[in-house]
């Protein structure tokens, strides 16, 4: 979940640059979210995750199917999306993003964006053309890399959208800022969502393992001190997704 979490959030970046971007620094940090796409799918199996959740989480649905308190109508297109992306993703005859590994300027990068501002135009001339045409065509050319992606980011969102969409929600309050709750026995519990009140002087750090999960609420006085624990009691709305 984590990775599918790691992923969500470079999709979304990616998705900011080419939609509002207009200028070299989108195009390189758009790049640079490529990259970092391709690193992750390198190093995980995500299409067997991503199939194996998503089997997971329609077995689940399915034994929904006879619950008088379920909107069957519901029920049925989610299932009727869950099966379609499953399909897709099964279908699928490599690695997602793995056309993009004959792409040389991406190969480029990518070789040189583990030195330290190692993707200079003096250094990556190449690189530093591109960054300095016109920005349609920058973002022409983001869309077509981001689109060797389709399948699993589509399949992801879905995952996720049912899981957070399964959240049983509860107000609850850490006193002296923590929080600890067992997790109960049998509940296939993947995500774990705090919401505060906006402009809450303090933010949540969440830990987990496969019996308990705890959350401490941190506050700094200034961005360069080290956060600590708060010792004020802190009413918070508490999301647990399991499906």
């Amino acid at each position: 979940m984590r990775t599918f979490l790691r992923l969500e959030h470079l999709f979304q970046r990616l998705e900011h640059q080419i939609e509002e971007g207009n200028t070299a620094w989108s195009g390189r940090i758009g790049v640079e979210s490529i990259i970092d796409m391709l690193t992750i799918l390198g190093r995980v199996d995500i299409k067997s995750e991503l199939i194996k959740e998503l089997e997971r989480q329609s077995a689940a649905l399915e034994n929904l199917a006879y619950n008088p308190n379920v909107d069957s109508g519901r029920l049925a297109d989610i299932l009727t999306k869950t099966r379609y992306s499953l399909n897709v993703i099964r279908a699928m005859e490599s690695m997602p993003g793995s056309e993009l590994q004959q792409n040389v300027l991406l190969n480029i990068v990518r070789q040189r964006n583990s030195i330290p501002a190692g993707t200079c135009g003096f250094d990556v001339p190449g690189f530093d053309y591109w960054l300095q045409g016109s920005a349609a065509r920058c973002r022409n050319d983001l869309t077509v890399w981001y689109s060797a992606f389709d399948v699993i980011r589509e399949g992801i969102s879905l995952c996720l959208r049912l899981l957070r969409e399964s959240a049983i929600v509860t107000w609850e309050e850490a006193m002296g800022g923590f929080f600890q709750r067992m997790v109960e026995k049998g509940l296939p519990l993947q995500l774990v969502r705090v919401v505060l009140p906006e402009g809450a002087p303090w933010y949540p750090e969440i830990s987990a393992g496969r019996h308990r999960f705890t959350i401490r609420f941190m506050v700094g006085t200034a961005i360069e001190d080290r956060p600590i624990q708060t010792e004020e009691n802190v009413k918070f709305q508490l999301l647990c997704c399991a499906i």
